[in-house]
């Protein structure tokens, strides 16, 4: 019998000639239709660094599914690349083209009648967009990460991409010459892959491993080392195995595979993005999870590794001392995972980590042992109060001071704030108000990290607040805190401050309030008109219009 599910449907019958002529066409031969097709959803481009090194894996794929016994069918997904988008109208697509992607997976897996998926893919929103497809699409899937970037070097410093935004910042504050301003920029980004620290990309590439959707030690490889290459094709075989054993996604992605996820992020001091995407996995997926299970798990679970942005190491440093298995192993041993999990490959989180050791190495310190972690608890923490009753999500481990009341500067758009910071108007003590930025009001939510990293670069990243509704990059740390919900477009409190009202951000008491009287907010509130759409045709257009309030996610096939 054919274990696939077009044979079965394209057999029944000379009236499915027709379907099979097409595949004739294509180099097919009879005894094609029971082998099991498997869709290669491609993200390369030369569009990013993140997606230019992808083919290479995209090929190794294909062979792996033909050695297995598969036929591959390729078909592409886009991207937008973050850090080139940043500061730019270009940057309100990238949250929008999360959706895009997860559409072009479930529409060519669904309308081809595909009998699995791997998905290949580097740039920021490859991976939440990539499983959110595989799980609505829910045919046996596995992930592919594109890999990390090497770090690039300028006086004895690794570089990434956000040393060159905090550069900008220390060219305006006088401390950087433009001579070494156009070197970091030369030199951030020496070749292909994604971003290097624990920013986004590599984050939700830890945290998909973790979820047992990729295999092990996959998440943290650096693009152009060929071990890459071999994981791809045994990826492959691993997914032609995974559909003979009809083992799909939604078996893979329960409650307690998303906590084992959440854990690795927190242990990782991954991205703020995670809190937002993995609401939009758990979403699809049909799993119950909210805001505040961030908090709950961020309480438990300790920063082990020390990586940056706010650290010192690199994710291929996290690669040599034993990866995101290592920090899983060290996580089970302290009874931090669920170890019955199954991963795709079969096996057992327990299982897929019995060989990794108990206690990382003594020779390296990018991975801590549990009993002398960077922090007792996890970094992203979920702030509420006035401004953000729905919660609103922070870094804050590593403030010198976790706390700061200061007047507000009020701004509507990134670009002015950006020239008020570039300008030397922000000063210490002052809480900057980043909005109608959300998922609505942008729409498309962007990310600012060019305002907090010339923040940084001018000295100002522990002294001066800032609060928005829109995102922040991976990249970021400091004071900040995003995602506020309800977004100023829908009449959050946000959309209600003024220039110079006291506002304060309490990391200790996960408070981000506005200190004026409840009966004056009100009076705000009632004189308060929504602004019209900034976009009324196209994909913004739809994306404002269905959008849901960031602390569910901001999907769009929302209740």
């Amino acid at each position: 019998m054919p274990i696939n599910r077009r044979s079965r449907n394209i057999t029944e019958g000379v009236a499915r000639a027709p379907n099979r002529s097409m595949y004739y066409a294509m180099g097919y031969e009879a005894g094609d239709f029971a082998k099991p097709m498997i869709g290669v959803a491609n993200g390369h481009s030369t569009i990013t660094p993140c997606n230019s090194g992808l083919q290479k894996l995209a090929d190794a794929a294909v062979a792996g599914i033909e050695e297995a016994g598969g036929n591959s069918q390729i078909f592409g997904t886009p991207t937008i690349s973050d850090g080139m988008a940043m500061g730019t109208e270009g940057m309100k697509y990238s949250l929008a083209s999360r959706e895009v992607i997860a559409d072009c997976i479930e529409t060519s897996v669904g309308g081809q009648w595909m009998d699995g998926v791997l998905v290949v893919g580097g740039c920021d929103k490859n991976m939440p967009g990539g499983m959110m497809g595989i799980l609505r699409a829910n045919v046996p899937a596995i992930y592919v990460y594109g890999g990390t970037i090497l770090p690039g070097r300028y006086q004895g410093k690794d570089l990434s991409i956000v040393s060159v935004f905090e550069a900008v910042g220390q060219f305006t504050a006088g401390t950087l010459s433009e001579h070494d301003l156009g070197e970091i920029e030369r030199r951030a980004i020496p070749g292909p892959g994604s971003c290097g620290g624990m920013y986004t990309a590599n984050t939700m590439s830890s945290a998909i491993e973790a979820l047992g959707m990729s295999l092990p030690g996959s998440s943290t490889m650096a693009n152009v080392h060929d071990e890459i290459v071999a994981s791809a094709r045994a990826s492959a075989k691993v997914l032609v195995e995974a559909v003979r054993q009809n083992l799909k996604p939604r078996d893979i992605v329960t409650k307690k595979s998303i906590e084992n996820a959440v854990a690795v992020i927190m242990a990782t001091g991954g991205s703020t993005n995670a809190v937002l995407h993995f609401l939009a996995i758990a979403h699809t997926a049909g799993v119950e999870w909210t805001i505040d299970d961030f908090e709950r798990m961020r309480k438990k679970v300790p920063v082990l590794c020390d990586l940056k942005p706010s650290g010192r190491y690199m994710a291929v440093d996290l690669h040599r001392a034993g990866g995101i298995p290592q920090v899983m192993k060290v996580l089970l041993e302290a009874g931090l995972l669920h170890g019955d999990c199954t991963t795709i490959t079969g096996k057992t989180i327990a299982e897929t980590l019995d060989e990794i050791p108990a206690v990382p190495r003594a020779d390296q310190d990018v991975i801590r042992p549990i009993g002398n972690p960077m922090y007792a608890e996890g970094h992203l923490a979920i702030l509420k109060g006035n401004l953000s009753p729905e919660g609103a999500v922070a870094k804050i481990t590593g403030l010198k001071n976790p706390s700061i009341t200061g007047p507000a500067r009020v701004f509507d758009d990134e670009q002015s704030a950006m020239t008020a910071i570039l300008d030397r108007r922000i000063v210490a003590g002052d809480v900057m108000v980043l909005r109608y930025l959300g998922p609505k009001g942008a729409p498309g939510m962007p990310e600012m990290l060019a305002p907090t990293g010339a923040l940084i670069g001018q000295g100002l990243g522990e002294t001066v607040g800032l609060i928005t509704d829109g995102r922040f990059s991976g990249g970021t740390w400091g004071m900040v805190v995003g995602h506020v919900a309800p977004e100023a477009y829908a009449g959050g409190t946000i959309a209600l401050v003024e220039e110079g009202d006291s506002i304060t951000i309490d990391a200790h008491k996960l408070l981000v309030q506005l200190n004026v009287a409840e009966a004056e907010i009100e009076k705000r509130r009632a004189r308060w008109v929504a602004p019209k759409p900034r976009y009324t045709r196209g994909v913004l257009a739809k994306f404002a219009k269905n959008a849901s309030t960031a602390s569910r996610g901001a999907v769009l096939d929302g209740d």
